[in-house]
């Protein structure tokens, strides 16, 4: 039974104003009203944080790991009726949502094992040399927690970037108590989820306060929260917009703290010409079914495609409007994405240049139809709204003269997420010049498939420079995610009684570097 309540270290708490949960297919109301959560509630939330953030930091690895893998399961307990408010306040499918709450849960428990594993504390020794001129000290370091962490959850992802998504799994993971902002777009979702994390605190005897969740509508919510002394990070997955001021209001702080927020990506594609001669309908086939994946409500939508123009680029754009109109309109997450996706798209198609390839079946009112659009390098270089984002099932062929026009306007391109080669054995010697281009802007380079997925592994870079992430250096997927919310701490001369655990002497099998040198 849900309550509409915030969570605030294990208490629910009523708010002094209420919002409704809206089915996003039908837009009818969804019981019950859920509170706002007001800037006492924010106040209490972190004080709590930081009044648990040294037993929590403290724990063992065994201890977090155990943490970790109870949450884990008490979501997965959810079971069916987890998934059934995802799918009436997002508007996605069953199986869509079914495989995200395997992606959560599966995220959790991966991180258990890398918190088990040990080697994210970096652990060095350096052991001391009196005899040098000057002497050397011993020197030992670990990376310990920055402290509470701020997570905003997002829209497109109810479960696997929302309450108990990665910034939260990574945070928790690092020993970093976390205060969440639930999207107010799947309010009763987030509950939900929140209410399984209460308990496994709860179980595992852990001060209330390593997690709370607050509810709300309005951008004063969020701002409290990052302005909070008591926090030490932020995590954000949402628009450009939304994540530039959280990093204004981060900076503007008597104490900065970093925001790691993903923010916007168009994902550019290319077409080597080898592989689109020889399979210009299999790819068009495929490039339409991953841009209308989920009505395109992916940060890495293909929202670019290049090629060399001639007859085979004539081809691909024929078989993507031939494929078009079986793309049925989906449901949208909400009324105000559906909206600023069919602004954006009117804005592109008056675009000097630009022609209308195709577009998708119509659906409701709250669906995304598909567009596709082409348009020449040369006109797509004159024009910077050809690169904006529109959130949604669009895309964009730009028809090159030859492949350095491609590779200068790749170069010219903001920061993104992924960029992708489609190529051929015969492409390798033009593609391998391509390369060094993509590794400048983007987190991931894909070879051979479509960006729309994400695998939650020890290799994964779901990152890239700004505007992709606010700081390109990090990842918001996979176990590097961990590292946004450590700090290192060396400890010069410290006697043995006093040290850290993990950098005694003795220590207990954890990968370690010493006089330079890795060991376990």
């Amino acid at each position: 039974m849900l309550t509409g309540k915030n969570l605030i270290a294990g208490e629910w708490r009523d708010g002094n104003a209420s919002f409704e949960a809206v089915d996003a297919a039908s837009g009818e109301p969804l019981a019950p009203e859920f509170a706002e959560a007001t800037k006492q509630d924010v106040a209490d939330a972190c004080s709590a944080a930081a009044e648990a953030q040294n037993k929590f930091g403290a724990l063992s690895q065994a201890e977090r790991a155990k943490f970790l893998r109870l949450a884990a399961d008490k979501i997965d307990a959810l079971g069916e009726a987890l998934t059934e408010r995802a799918m009436s306040e997002s508007g996605l499918p069953q199986a869509r949502l079914t495989g995200e709450r395997g992606r959560t849960v599966g995220q959790l428990r991966l991180f258990a094992d890398e918190v088990e594993e040990g080697a994210w504390q970096s652990l060095r020794i350096d052991h001391a040399d009196p005899e040098r001129t000057p002497p050397k000290p011993d020197l030992r370091l670990r990376k310990i927690p920055l402290g509470p962490v701020a997570v905003f959850g997002a829209s497109n992802f109810p479960l696997a970037f929302s309450v108990a998504g990665g910034d939260t799994a990574s945070a928790l993971a690092a020993g970093c108590c976390v205060v969440v902002k639930g999207h107010p777009a799947h309010p009763g979702t987030s509950e939900m989820v929140a209410g399984a994390i209460s308990e496994a605190v709860s179980e595992c005897g852990l001060p209330a306060g390593v997690f709370s969740m607050l509810s709300g509508t309005g951008y004063d919510l969020g701002e409290a929260l990052v302005k909070d002394p008591h926090i030490a990070a932020v995590g954000f997955t949402g628009s450009r917009s939304g994540g530039l001021a959280l990093i204004e209001h981060a900076a503007n702080r008597e104490v900065p703290i970093p925001v790691y927020a993903e923010m916007s990506s168009i994902n550019p594609v290319v077409l080597m010409p080898a592989r689109l001669q020889e399979g210009a309908k299999d790819l068009a086939a495929a490039y339409v079914a991953s841009l209308s994946l989920g009505a395109g409500q992916f940060c890495t939508n293909p929202g670019l495609v290049f090629c060399v123009d001639g007859d085979a680029a004539s081809q691909f754009v024929e078989a993507t409007r031939d494929a078009l109109p079986d793309v049925a309109g989906q449901t949208m997450l909400t009324k105000g994405i559906q909206s600023a996706y069919s602004k954006g798209i009117a804005a592109l198609g008056r675009l000097t240049g630009v022609e209308l390839v195709g577009v998708g079946a119509e659906g409701s009112s709250a669906c995304g139809q598909a567009h596709v659009y082409t348009v020449t390098g040369e006109d797509f270089r004159k024009d910077k709204g050809f690169q904006e984002e529109f959130f949604g099932p669009s895309s964009i062929i730009v028809r090159c003269a030859d492949l350095d026009e491609v590779a200068n306007i790749l170069a010219s391109l903001e920061g993104q997420l992924t960029a992708t080669l489609h190529m051929s054995e015969a492409d390798h010697t033009e593609a391998a010049k391509l390369v060094p281009v993509l590794e400048q802007i983007a987190g991931r380079i894909i070879a051979n498939s479509w960006p729309t997925g994400v695998d939650v592994t020890h290799a994964m870079v779901h990152g890239g420079p700004f505007p992709a992430t606010s700081d390109g250096r990090s990842t918001s997927v996979g176990t590097l995610a961990i590292e946004r919310f450590l700090r290192p701490v060396s400890y010069q001369d410290m006697p043995e009684s006093l040290l850290p655990t993990p950098l005694k002497n003795d220590n207990p099998g954890c990968l370690i570097r010493v006089n330079g040198k890795h060991r376990v």
